[in-house]
């Protein structure tokens, strides 16, 4: 592609982990012109955009950038409906497109394939792709998370003919107020599980489980709609899809736990995983339900998912010892947080657990939504619950007090610390001989740098 064919795109709002990644496939994989603005943009998006020389020179909006030969503008969700290159680009008629818009563009002629959920997406969309690469299968893709092998989170091609996104139900732009999964319009649509979050956007549960529901409807005429059987809402869901769409239901498979390692079974196929969960269990059969709709043989399927190591932030191990082990996890949910405890405590029964997670996105912190997490960290022996008043603040929330968290939550295990340097110490005064330590958050505690604390703890 000789620089007169080359395409020039903006990026309103370049620094976003969804967005430069976007900005750095098209600059790479497809020879685009990327240029970006953005007001502030921490790490590792900024490292990333500079390697590729595509860190704006000064952070800020700069309506100047906005001129007649670009060809698309892309705008991001941390952009505001009054941002100034925003209103330039709508005075100049240039065609304005968010960041899920784009991708459907890149893609409406592949097989589109959209994973979606309140949990379990990000998981599953890795598995797929980490099948279809080992077996050479070239797909576009967009998933939430570092995947092993792929040094990016957004690819787009010319040559690949199938697409596989992850379906996140969050809004899709300043000016777009659609959850982001209704603008796929997938051939291939699955649905992990329905469990109430993102409240500041849907704020009753009837309204949250609607979107799913729209979201079928969306899927392309004749096409599939895979989902996880053991969800009641799902099933009454799949009943409702247009007759020309099949349902194709998946459940937890057949497993076993021995000294700490997972053996799946299903039909005449056995595979020693590298992961484990029941969550993560049906995130694979939920995978293999995509893969064989892709053609892909069982065989293959269990032989290579056996060597799927995970998705970053998704029970990643973050330290170890002959007699402890410490993971991270993205849960901050109650859905993610029940089962991110209950797979540690099973893969583990014989050490104890000690838990601790971080009240950080809009919905935890809300006052309301706090009964939601009863009983979600009942399994672990030692639990405690970290959140920062000042976040509260800076979310323009209703305070909330430690006896209302530690009484949503329930039970004798739980402490609640709003003090990042007194848990910490706390955290260090614990003996972690036959106990394993998950550290669940969207955020990091404060500041805290979660791998080094980990192996400060266990080692």
């Amino acid at each position: 592609m000789d620089n007169k064919e080359k395409k020039k795109v903006h990026f309103i709002a370049i620094g976003g982990a969804a967005m430069h990644n976007l900005a750095l496939a098209l600059n790479t994989k497809k020879g685009y012109k990327i240029t970006g603005s953005d007001d502030e943009i921490f790490e590792p998006s900024k490292s990333r955009l500079q390697a590729a020389r595509l860190l704006p020179e000064t952070f800020g909006w700069f309506p100047e950038k906005i001129t007649n030969d670009l060809d698309a503008i892309i705008l991001g969700m941390h952009a505001r409906e009054d941002n100034p290159e925003l209103i330039r680009a709508k005075e100049l008629g240039l065609k304005i497109y968010s960041f899920p818009e784009y991708l459907y563009e890149q893609t409406k002629d592949k097989t589109r394939v959209v994973i979606g959920g309140s949990h379990g997406k990000t998981s599953t969309t890795a598995m797929i792709l980490f099948v279809l690469k080992k077996l050479g299968i070239a797909a576009d893709f967009m998933v939430g998370a570092q995947i092993e092998g792929f040094d990016n989170m957004v690819s787009l091609s010319d040559e690949a003919k199938i697409a596989v996104f992850e379906g996140d139900e969050y809004l899709t732009s300043p000016i777009d107020l659609r959850p982001k999964f209704h603008l796929y319009r997938p051939h291939i649509g699955l649905l992990t599980g329905v469990a109430w979050d993102h409240i500041n956007v849907f704020p009753t549960f009837e309204n949250y489980v609607e979107q799913f529901h729209i979201y079928t409807g969306l899927i392309e005429p004749n096409g599939k709609f895979i989902y996880f059987e053991g969800d009641e809402i799902l099933r009454d869901i799949a009943s409702k899809v247009r007759t020309d769409v099949t349902a194709i239901p998946y459940n937890t498979p057949a497993y076993e736990v021995v000294n700490g390692k997972t053996t799946i079974t299903y039909h005449n196929e056995k595979a020693n995983l590298q992961i484990f969960g029941e969550h993560n269990l049906q995130n694979i059969m939920g995978a293999w339900a995509v893969c064989s709709q892709l053609g892909i043989s069982e065989h293959d399927f269990f032989t290579i998912i056996a060597e799927f190591g995970g998705a970053a932030n998704r029970l990643q191990k973050v330290a170890e010892s002959s007699t402890s082990v410490a993971y991270k996890d993205f849960a901050h949910s109650p859905s993610k947080l029940k089962a991110t405890v209950n797979a540690v405590k099973t893969q583990f029964p014989h050490r104890q657990l000690v838990a601790c997670m971080e009240l950080h996105t809009f919905s935890s912190l809300t006052k309301d939504f706090l009964p939601q997490y009863k009983g979600a960290m009942a399994e672990a022996n030692i639990a405690f619950v970290y959140f920062n008043p000042e976040v509260i603040e800076h979310k323009h929330l209703t305070a909330i007090t430690t006896q209302q968290v530690a009484e949503a939550f329930g039970g004798t295990n739980l402490e609640v610390y709003t003090d990042t340097e007194a848990l910490q110490q706390k955290l260090r005064s614990i003996d972690y001989t036959n106990k394993n330590l998950l550290l669940m958050t969207s955020g990091n505690f404060s500041g805290v740098n979660l791998i080094d604390f980990a192996n400060e703890l266990i080692k």
